[in-house]
Formats: C-alpha cells, structure tokens, sequence
C-alpha cells in the first residue's frame, strides 16, 4: 500500500468533516479538542506529514500528553481512546500504515482497581446527555444521568427522592433522610438538605412526570421519583443503567476498543459493565464535582451542595492537577 502525504491540520479537518454527519455536536467537540493535543505536539516536533507516524513516536505522544496535562489515569485513557480511533481513521484514507491503531496504547481500567482516578470525563457526559436529550428525552436513562451529573448526588440520594420532594416551582430538590421505609442517606439527618436545579433539569423532570414515570407507589405507600413498574428503583437497577448509557457506543461514538458490535459482550442488555469505558454512578459524582471545580465554583458550594467535606473531596473526589489548581488560584489573585 502507497501511503498519501497529509499534514497534521488537514487530517483533523478531514476526520472532523466527517464525524459531524454521524454524531452528536458534543462528541465531535470533544474530539476536535483532545485531537487538538496531537497538532501541538506534532508542530512542536516538526511533523508535517503524518506517513511518518509510527507505534514509537505515538508512545511518546503518550508520555507527553499524560505529562503536560498531569493526566490521571481515566483521562489518560479517555486522550488515548480518542487517539486510536483518529488512526484508525487515517489508516481507511491511506495516510498511515495498516493497523497502526493496534499500537496505540491505553491504560486498563479494571473494576475496583485504581478507584479514586474512575470517573466520567465532562466531555463524555456531555456527549451523553446531548445524545440522550435529542433521542431519548425524559426516558428513565435520561433522568437518571440528569439527576446523577447536574445534583453531584450519591446514588441512594437520587433514588430516595419521592414526587413531593420535587418543587417546580421553586426549582428546588428536597433530600430527606427515610430509613424506616428503605430510604436512608449516608450521612443520616445531616445529609437532609434542599438543592437548586436548573431550568433545564426542570424540564426533564417535568417531561418525566408528565408522560413516562410509571403511576405506581413503592412497598410504604411512598410516591417515588425514579420509578418502575415494580415500584421504587432497585440501586441494581440505576447501577446497570449508567453501565448502559456510559458505553461510547450508546451515544453515537465509535468504539473506542476495536470491538465489532455484533461480537461484543458488552453490547445488548446483558452485560453493559464488561465494556471498559462504561462506568459506575460513583463516578458520575466523582466527574461532576470535578467538573464544578474545574468551572471556579467554590469547593465551599460544591462541598455543601455534594454533602462532603472539604478534606474528603481534595482526597476522594478532586481530580484536578496541581498545575490546574494553580491557575485558578492564579486567576483569582491577579485582580487582588
């Protein structure tokens, strides 16, 4: 095979012109931004045609991505995923070799191991919620990853929420603390609060509640938000439905993982866990409150809004870099 030269700039341009006919806005923007690192490192080494891109030289964009960025491990491998598919692309227009794609390589991230660095990244949740609302809207997937991104909430929170709790007029969630009729929070009656949620949650919630909840009532006679046919949630149920909506293949991405979707174990209903980049509801809570660290909210309002200490969240929850905490500070402090 006779490979055709292409620069680094026309190739992004190329592969972004086609993404935009087959997915959602948001997965096309994520895209073009974690590809954007493979321009700059291509300039900064003088590579202008990618025929010269090779399992070596992709290695070492690795190991400068994961260190300019101070990547965690998720975002490591969220960088690089998107990287093997961008190759992947150049290997069908002949500007790289076959299988190239196959050398790209990616951090595992096994259930339970390296915990504290799994989260859902913003630019996946965003992609996800986008798709969700253009083709799922007010489904219990969509108000579930609505509630579980927007509120920053702990599973059991979510799923203890009855009609009642929601205001809509106030725009206010209420979260009590309901043991004797299987509702408890963690954090007991100090976990009791109100919550703000915005306009477009509002309308997501009151889509739900006017043409999909289900009319049922739970075990104690108790209306809940998240309901099914059965009554109350199961927290098997929520958990097997982030597994579900969190595959890139759920939200009109490419696979990620060189699967065939007509092999895949993961593909279907049955077993949504055993896909690599699908992910858990903690890690919704754990990317959220990243998400509003790393958009300046103040780890005050974050803290009071998750119900979660200060301490716990910079050692549990904040996976911003050290360099990224820096600059924000920085921001902060130049106009002193």
């Amino acid at each position: 095979m006779k490979l055709e030269p292409i620069d680094p700039e026309t190739a992004l341009e190329l592969y972004i012109a086609e993404k935009e006919t087959s997915v959602a806005d948001a997965t096309v923007t994520s895209h073009e931004s974690r590809l954007g690192f493979l321009i700059r490192w291509c300039e900064e080494r003088d590579i202008e045609n990618l025929n010269n891109l090779t399992g070596r030289r992709l290695q070492e964009f690795r190991l400068w991505r994961r260190n300019v960025g101070n990547l965690t491990k998720a975002s490591e491998k969220t960088q690089m995923d998107t990287l093997r598919v961008f190759v992947k692309w150049l290997e069908s227009i002949d500007a790289v070799e076959q299988d190239l794609h196959k050398k790209v390589r990616s951090p595992d991230l096994t259930p339970g191991g390296n915990s504290r660095d799994v989260m859902l990244e913003t630019d996946d949740a965003e992609a996800m919620l986008a798709y969700l609302e253009r083709y799922d809207y007010a489904s219990i997937d969509h108000v579930i990853a609505t509630l579980l991104w927007n509120t920053m909430l702990r599973m059991g929170s979510i799923r203890a929420f009855d009609v009642k709790d929601y205001d809509p007029e106030e725009q206010s969630l209420r979260i009590r603390h309901r043991p004797d009729t299987d509702t408890p929070l963690k954090n007991k009656q100090e976990g009791e609060r109100i919550i703000a949620v915005s306009n477009e949650v509002c309308l997501v919630l009151d889509y739900w509640l006017r043409e999909k909840r289900p009319d049922v009532t739970d075990d104690y006679g108790r209306n809940p938000l998240l309901a099914t046919n059965q009554g109350r949630i199961a927290t098997t149920t929520i958990r097997t439905h982030c597994y579900q909506i969190t595959r890139p293949c759920a939200y009109g991405q490419e696979c990620p993982h060189d699967r065939d979707e007509n092999d895949c174990e993961a593909a279907g209903t049955n077993h949504p866990a055993k896909c690599p980049s699908s992910v858990s509801p903690h890690p919704f809570r754990r990317g959220a409150i990243t998400h509003y660290l790393q958009s300046d909210v103040p780890e005050t309002v974050v803290s009071d809004r998750a119900n979660v200490t200060s301490d716990v969240i910079d050692q549990h929850y904040d996976q911003r870099s050290q360099k990224e905490k820096m600059e924000q500070r920085r921001e902060y402090l130049d106009d002193v």
